[in-house]
C-alpha cells in the first residue's frame, strides 16, 4: 500500500500537481481539497458557462441572474440589484463574525483568440454603441467559479464554522464604478458591515496550485486624464503662421515622465503613460487640436496627488511656452490602492500554508494593476486581495523556451488552466474564511 501511494505520489508530481490536490490528512486543513474530488466537475461545468457567456461592464444581467441562481441554490438569502447588477447572498450560521467574499461578474469587450474549444463567440454594443467581441480576459469567470464552490464547500460543512457569509457578485469593476455604486446603494446598511472582506484575482505569471499575498500595499491608485491642447491651425509650408499643438504635445510627452523621474522619490512607484495621441488629417495641415490620453499609476495619496498636480502644471507650461491657449484638463477619478489588511494578510497566509502547502503560498510583488475592491477597505473593512496562480508551470517553461511571457491578463490569449484552477482557489479561500470563522 505505502508503495502504491510513493507511485501516485511521484506520478502527480511528474504532471505538475501540488501535493495539497491528492492529500488524505483528516481534519479541517484538508476538509475543502477532499471536498473537491467528488465537486470538481460541477464546478468546471459552470466556469465553462460563465466562460462562454461573457457580458459587458454595466450590462452583467444573465451573469448576475445565473449567479444569484447558484447562491440560492445553496441556502443563501440573496438580494439582487445592489448598486446595478450587483448580487449579496447572506449565509447564515449561528452566531459569529460577518466575513465578505467577493468576485466581480463583468467581462471585456476583446475578441478571444485561445482557439480553446469552449472560446466566447459573444458580441454586445458597448457604451459607444459599437459591435465588439466579449470575452472574460481577466479571469473574472474564474473569480465568480471559485466563489460558488466555497459557498457549495461552505454550505455542506456548516459544522466548521459560525458566523455568517457575505458572498458579492460586484458588476463593472472594468470600470472602477461597481464597488463604490454597491457602497452606494447602502450595501452596509442593508445587510451589514462584515467583519472582513476577501477576494483573489487571477495572475498569469504565477504557476497554477501556487497563491501570492504581501501585506500593505499590493495594487495601485489609478487615474485617467484627457488633455486638450489647442493652437493655430495652418499650411504645413508656413509653420511660422500656425501654433502647432502636435509639437507642444512632443514637448509636454517628455516633460510628463520628469514628474516621476525628477520630482518623486525613486522609492515611491509611480508611472505616467501616454496611451493615445491624437491630432490631424492630412500631411501637410498643421491642425487646431491635439488630444492626450494618460493613465496614471502611484501608490499613496501624496504621490498621487503630486502626480495629478504636476501633470496640469506641465501642461499649462507647454501651451504658455508657445504662446497657445490654455489646455483643457479632465482628471477621471478611478480607482484607490489596494492595501491589504497586515494582520488579516498573516492570519490567511497561515490558512493558505496549511491548506496547500507553505511552498505553495508566495510573497506577492507589487503590482501597478488597479482594483475597486480597495473601495471596501477604504470603507473601514480589513481586507485581503490575494493572487492566484492559474497557468501550469509547464506552460510557463514553455514560455520561458519560446523567449515569450505568457498571455497577459486583458490579453486575447490569456486562458487558465481550469481544473487545478479551481482547485487551488476553492481550497485557498475556503481556508481563509474557515480559520476566521472557527467555531467559538
Amino acid at each position: 500500500m505505502k508503495n502504491l501511494i510513493l507511485q501516485l505520489m511521484i506520478c502527480f508530481t511528474l504532471i505538475g500537481l501540488p501535493t495539497f490536490l491528492y492529500s488524505q490528512s483528516p481534519g479541517t486543513d484538508s476538509a475543502p481539497a477532499q471536498w473537491l474530488k467528488t465537486n470538481q466537475i460541477e464546478l468546471e461545468k459552470l466556469y465553462l458557462h460563465f466562460h462562454k457567456n461573457p457580458e459587458l461592464s454595466l450590462q452583467e444581467e444573465k451573469t448576475a441572474a445565473r449567479f444569484a441562481s447558484e447562491l440560492k441554490a445553496v441556502g443563501c438569502q440573496v438580494t439582487s440589484n445592489v448598486g446595478g447588477h450587483g448580487v449579496v447572498g447572506l449565509l447564515s450560521n449561528g452566531k459569529g463574525p460577518m466575513v465578505m467574499v467577493r468576485s466581480d461578474l463583468d467581462g471585456l469587450p476583446v475578441v478571444e483568440q485561445t482557439n480553446q474549444p469552449y472560446a466566447s463567440t459573444q458580441t454586445a454594443k458597448d457604451r459607444n454603441g459599437k459591435e465588439v467581441g466579449v470575452m472574460h480576459a481577466c479571469g473574472h469567470d474564474m473569480h465568480m467559479t471559485s466563489l460558488i464552490g466555497v459557498a457549495r464547500f461552505m454550505a455542506a460543512n456548516k459544522d466548521l464554522w459560525s458566523g455568517t457569509i457575505m458572498f458579492i457578485g460586484q458588476p463593472a469593476e472594468e470600470l472602477g464604478m461597481g464597488a463604490q455604486a454597491m457602497l452606494d446603494d447602502g450595501l452596509y446598511q442593508k445587510f451589514g458591515k462584515p467583519d472582513y472582506a476577501l477576494a483573489l484575482h487571477c495572475h498569469p505569471d504565477v504557476a497554477a496550485g501556487q497563491v501570492q499575498v504581501r501585506g500593505g500595499y499590493t495594487m495601485a491608485n489609478v487615474d485617467s486624464v484627457d488633455i486638450e491642447l489647442f493652437g493655430r491651425g495652418g499650411h504645413g509650408a508656413t509653420p511660422h503662421l500656425a501654433i502647432d499643438p502636435i509639437v507642444q504635445a512632443a514637448k509636454l510627452i517628455v516633460d510628463l515622465q520628469t514628474i516621476v523621474s525628477r520630482e518623486i522619490n525613486a522609492t515611491d512607484p509611480a508611472v505616467i503613460t501616454v496611451g493615445s495621441i491624437h491630432a490631424g488629417t492630412k500631411h501637410n495641415i498643421i491642425p487646431e487640436t491635439c488630444h492626450l490620453q494618460l493613465t496614471v499609476r502611484s501608490y499613496s495619496d501624496d504621490v498621487r496627488k503630486h502626480l495629478l498636480d504636476g501633470i496640469r502644471r506641465k501642461a499649462n507650461a507647454a501651451a504658455e511656452s508657445v504662446g497657445a491657449p490654455q489646455p483643457e484638463i479632465v482628471i477621471s477619478e478611478g480607482t484607490p490602492s489596494t492595501r491589504n489588511d497586515e494582520p488579516l494578510t498573516e492570519t490567511v497566509r497561515r490558512a493558505f500554508a496549511q491548506a496547500i502547502g507553505q511552498e505553495n503560498v508566495k510573497e506577492a510583488e507589487l503590482q501597478m494593476w488597479g482594483e475597486d475592491f480597495s473601495r471596501f477597505g477604504r470603507s473601514g473593512v480589513p481586507s485581503v486581495m490575494y493572487f492566484l496562480g492559474v497557468v501550469t508551470q509547464k506552460r510557463l517553461d514553455r514560455y520561458h523556451d519560446l523567449e515569450t511571457v505568457s498571455p497577459p491578463l486583458h490579453s486575447a490569449q490569456f486562458y487558465p488552466d481550469i481544473d487545478i484552477s479551481i482547485q487551488t482557489g476553492v481550497t485557498s479561500m475556503s481556508s481563509a474564511v474557515l480559520e476566521l470563522m472557527k467555531p467559538r
